[in-house]
């Protein structure tokens, strides 16, 4: 009864334990010195725990397109800052900031996006409107910087 009983309580600790070794630290997952500044056509948006994704079509200098990730804070947030699939519809071109991945693959972290319009909007995990602001001034000749809430205009900060 002992091997009936432990099997359960082993596997559901696996289980309970399998999306924390998916949650990772900047740090590990993405390089600080390699930020991105990308412009594609959104083929994919995944709005799911821990971690909202963004998936766009860039094509480079040579023609060559390339799909890349990028990761989000959490959909809580984004749905906070406006961003949903009706928001944010396939084939909706974008421009993403951020840092890319530490392994060489087309993904990376997002820190804001903007659309071609001019708004932009805040992505990352956590952080204040503050670093939010400054990685758009680092990152940008143009610090403005967009509040969007869902069905509501753009209200610049």
């Amino acid at each position: 009864t002992l091997a009936v009983v432990g099997a359960p309580l082993v596997v559901g600790f696996v289980l309970a334990t399998a999306p924390l070794s998916a949650h990772h630290a900047f740090a590990a997952a993405f390089d600080e010195n390699r930020p991105i500044n990308l412009q594609g056509v959104v083929t994919k948006v995944e709005l799911v725990n821990p971690h909202a994704w963004i998936w766009i079509d860039v094509k480079g200098k040579d023609g060559t397109v390339t799909n890349w990730g990028i990761e989000g804070g959490p959909p809580s947030n984004l749905f906070r800052n406006g961003i949903t699939k009706a928001s944010l519809p396939v084939g909706t071109e974008i421009k993403l900031f951020g840092y890319g991945a530490k392994s060489g693959e087309s993904k990376g972290v997002g820190v804001f996006m903007e659309y071609l319009d001019g708004r932009k909007v805040f992505i990352a995990e956590g952080g204040s409107e503050e670093e939010a602001k400054a990685a758009v001034a680092a990152m940008t000749s143009d610090a403005k910087f967009v509040e969007m809430k869902p069905g509501v205009g753009a209200k610049e900060k």
